[in-house]
């Protein structure tokens, strides 16, 4: 398959010319696992001198199997590290139980019965709301939201970043003016819209996959040709984002983890500061044992995933 044309996904030669570390994020998924095998097979290149996973302390028993795979003798001619910057079903029960925590994008519900009493706006002389009154609601409500995400740049991106700088010899240091490490991302073309441009100045992000236009099928099918495990789906046991097809996934086919999402979502029901309302992991904000997990319920059912900060989660 040769390179695609795509605006952004090729490295820039100038910038690469300055380049002193290339890094592959490896979430252990299908398409991170694609890229990092590829490289090894000298379809991209230059080769990462390294590859890193962060570890949220949450995957699934089989992405933990797979990296061990990944790690293992003659399978990578690169070193993989692996991060973390804590275990983020811990603090996501210390959150329910007040204390602070990192945000997931988990579902809040909240219901004001009938006769409760709301606000009502009008505009002053500069154009600023101001309370005028209040009006009782005739008929109950119930209202979902969904809760700001920290998740994401507070177990991935930042210990990424932390052991980037660190192998460039630049930890605690001013940072370069111009890109001196290359990051690899395992977007694949069906995902481009979680293609996001590195914040720092001193780091380009790339997207080999998108540079030869190749979509997560394709992914399976370079691993099935190459006689490669395929790897288990990568993103945190009771992260919001799960479809209802993943959610039904693991209920059917991994009843630990299954058991494991249902008792964490049962826990962080309330308790956490400045959230109003019950708090689920499922988008329904039902318990999660209780949500409707049916084929039908997958219909026309929004895709979260490329809300995801800079795509380096679940591939």
């Amino acid at each position: 398959m040769g390179a695609l044309a795509f605006p952004g996904s090729a490295p820039d030669p100038a910038q690469a010319a300055g380049v002193r570390l290339r890094v592959l994020s490896l979430g252990a998924g299908v398409q991170s696992t694609t890229l990092a095998l590829m490289a090894a097979h000298g379809e991209i290149g230059p080769m990462p001198d390294c590859a890193i996973f962060a570890d949220t302390g949450w995957e699934p028993k089989a992405v933990y199997e797979h990296l061990a795979w990944l790690r293992s003798p003659n399978v990578l001619p690169f070193p993989v590290h692996v991060v973390s910057a804590g275990d983020i079903r811990a603090d996501l029960l210390s959150g329910a139980r007040g204390e602070r925590w990192a945000s997931i994008p988990a579902f809040t519900r909240t219901v004001a019965p009938a006769g409760t009493e709301l606000p009502v706006y009008d505009e002053d002389e500069t154009g600023e709301p101001v309370v005028v009154g209040f009006r009782a609601l005739a008929r109950g409500h119930s209202g979902i939201g969904m809760i700001r995400r920290q998740c994401t740049k507070d177990y991935k991106i930042v210990p990424i970043r932390r052991k980037v700088r660190e192998l460039l010899g630049i930890a605690g240091r001013r940072s370069p003016r111009s890109p001196v490490a290359e990051q690899w991302i395992g977007i694949s073309l069906d995902e481009a819209l979680r293609m996001k441009p590195s914040f720092e100045a001193w780091q380009v992000n790339r997207w080999p996959l998108i540079e030869r236009a190749m979509t997560r099928r394709d992914c399976l099918r370079w691993l099935e040709r190459h006689g490669y495990p395929l790897p288990p789906k990568s993103a945190c046991i009771g992260c919001p984002f799960h479809s209802d097809d993943r959610w039904r996934q693991m209920r059917d086919h991994d009843p630990e983890a299954w058991a494991d999402a249902v008792a964490v979502d049962t826990a962080i029901r309330t308790g956490f500061r400045g959230i109003r309302g019950e708090v689920y992991l499922h988008r329904s904000a039902v318990p999660l044992d209780q949500a409707d997990l049916s084929t039908a319920a997958d219909r026309g059912q929004l895709d979260l995933w490329p809300n995801e900060c800079e795509g380096i989660c679940g591939v």
